[in-house]
């Protein structure tokens, strides 16, 4: 028998947990038709000796709702062996909207997503006015990966309230029209409702996000419906005002007694007794996971904290050309007034997403994409000299192109790594009830590159400590976020199930270090990472990605919930 394609000879690990083993897959229409010795040939086959085949990767929080429009890729998820992306998490979307409120709606993602006005105006068609209409103009996209998407809390409250819904209670008639849309968004392929209460959630012209103006009441009404008409789930990300007990335990009270599914980005390994009590009681609470320190990258080419330092020498180098700032950078009296301002300023972030007032004993050059190393203070030490003088040296040297990271722990990022702190996230990223999964791709653009974090999960979390096994590790980033998401065929690697499939090298796989590069619309920047040790991503069958590079295959498709 002919297959479209077959995978020859790899390390079957195939999403179950199960051990791996040696062996085929044959795909046909889209489709894995069977996994063992296939005696057949396949119109285009991969050569997989030494390397692990595995289901492709799902990313289940994303914010990719706009750069889909400009992005065929997927990039920088694509790099990563993923091959489905979830969006519309924390309640940020494109839709529903009307014509007059699209201002509205992308104030909200302005400043979350770190997308420019100007590229949202350029770069999303806005062909839309309800979710559903969304949904349809993503499907209608040419895409080299799947895309899923829930409605957001945000655009939902916008459609029914307009500028009320940033700062006040949903009425009657407002609840109705909100009904009306999620039910729409449902029944068209909706994965579930996302909102935010996260007080660091702020719009661009600096008000709360709408989802945070919302009462519990409301959220527990949107929920109910979603408990009664479909089988969808609902993620949430922070609480104002409440501790992470009280928080919990109001999801896990809305979990019990709606039947949704909960999902929260509320990592704590403090937290897994109360996972398991929930499960015990009836419900369904889902918590993502990180697997390694947040942090903020910080770059020349992009944006440094000591860019908001406005009126100083800073803001004055910093609003001049690059080559101009190369000559600024190295002139001894210039360069005293930066490190006088870096250190006495008054720093003025916008918004509590953006780089924070540095602290140079958490600044490490980014040399490893996975563990800090020497800290930018450490380094000053040794040398003599300020911190601000190793990062403007270290970036003379590199043509601007190195990258900087600051942890948000209070502590140093390496912290993190120490041996108790990895016993107690090991225990979290193993529990049943969670999924690592929480890149927030397409996000904080300029900032953060934590889309790479599956690749960091199988390069430092299994092949550096060993903590996992490989069979471990896969699970956790391919069946884990597919049960959340309810993705039926996905995640997996059996017959009948979608040809979804990631083909890397476990002994080279890992994150390059980010990049800046210009092509969001209207030449903004973003950062793009990469990763080494793919040899292949597979999407429904068709090559998308080898050795690094994409094909000409865009064989992505929307998936809509309870469709397979």
């Amino acid at each position: 028998m002919d297959y479209d394609l077959v995978v020859r000879g790899g390390l079957i690990v195939d999403g179950s947990g199960r051990p791996g083993y040696q062996g085929d897959v044959a795909v046909a229409g889209g489709r894995i038709v069977e996994i063992g010795k296939i005696a057949g040939s396949g119109r285009t086959e991969l050569d997989a000796d030494g390397l692990v085949v595995a289901p492709g990767f799902v990313d289940g929080h994303t914010h990719m709702d706009a750069q889909i429009f400009w992005d065929p890729l997927g990039s920088s998820s694509c790099w990563q062996g993923v091959t489905t992306a979830v969006m519309g998490n924390c309640g940020y979307t494109l839709a529903p909207v009307r014509a007059d409120q699209r201002r509205l709606v992308s104030i909200n993602l302005e400043r979350a997503e770190d997308i420019p006005a100007e590229a949202l105006a350029e770069g999303i068609p806005w062909t839309w006015s309800t979710f559903a209409e969304y949904l349809d103009a993503v499907d209608a996209l040419p895409k080299g990966i799947n895309y899923a998407g829930s409605i957001g809390h945000s655009a939902l409250r916008i459609r029914a309230m307009g500028e009320r819904a940033f700062d006040s209670t949903a009425t009657e008639d407002d609840m109705a029209v909100m009904e009306r849309e999620l039910s729409d968004a449902l029944r068209a392929g909706a994965m579930g409702l996302s909102t935010s209460r996260n007080k660091g959630h702020t719009t661009s012209d600096d008000r709360p996000v709408a989802s945070r103006a919302a009462s519990w009441d409301e959220v527990t009404r949107l929920i109910t419906l979603i408990g009664r008409e479909s089988s969808g789930n609902f993620q949430m990300g922070g609480d104002e005002g409440a501790s992470i007990d009280e928080h919990l335990r109001r999801l896990q009270q809305l979990a019990i007694s709606t039947g949704v599914p909960v999902v929260n980005n509320t990592g704590d390994p403090n937290a897994i007794p109360l996972f398991d009590e929930t499960v015990t009681r009836g419900g369904q609470l889902w918590i993502l996971t990180h697997c390694r320190g947040f942090s903020v990258l910080q770059s020349f080419r992009s944006r440094l904290s000591f860019d908001f330092l406005p009126g100083s020498e800073w803001a004055h180098v910093r609003s001049r050309p690059l080559e101009e700032q190369r000559q600024l950078l190295q002139d001894p009296d210039v360069r005293a007034r930066l490190i006088h301002a870096a250190h006495h300023g008054d720093y003025r972030p916008i918004s509590s997403a953006d780089p924070f007032e540095p602290d140079f004993e958490k600044i490490f050059t980014m040399s490893s994409s996975y563990l800090p190393t020497v800290s930018v203070a450490e380094e000053a030490r040794r040398r003599g000299v300020d911190p601000v003088e190793i990062m403007i040296d270290t970036a003379l040297a590199d043509d601007f192109n190195t990258v900087f990271v600051q942890s948000f722990w209070d502590t140093s990022a390496r912290a993190f790594y120490a041996q108790e702190n990895e016993d107690k996230f090991a225990t979290l990223l193993r529990n049943p009830n969670t999924a690592m999964t929480f890149t927030d791709a397409g996000a904080h653009q300029g900032q953060v590159s934590d889309c790479s974090i599956q690749t960091h999960l199988l390069a430092y979390w299994v092949r550096e400590r060993q903590l996992f096994t490989l069979e471990e590790a896969v699970q956790m980033i391919t069946q884990q976020p597919a049960k959340v998401w309810h993705l039926r065929d996905r995640g997996v690697l059996a017959p009948g199930y979608a040809a979804d499939i990631t083909v890397f090298d476990p002994d080279t796989v890992a994150p390059e270090i980010p990049r800046v590069v210009n092509d969001v619309p209207g030449g903004a920047s973003r950062l793009e990472q990469r990763a080494v040790g793919y040899h292949a991503t597979i999407v429904n069958g068709q090559v998308f990605t080898q050795d690094g590079k994409p094909t000409e295959a865009r064989a992505g498709r929307l998936l809509r919930a309870g469709r397979a």
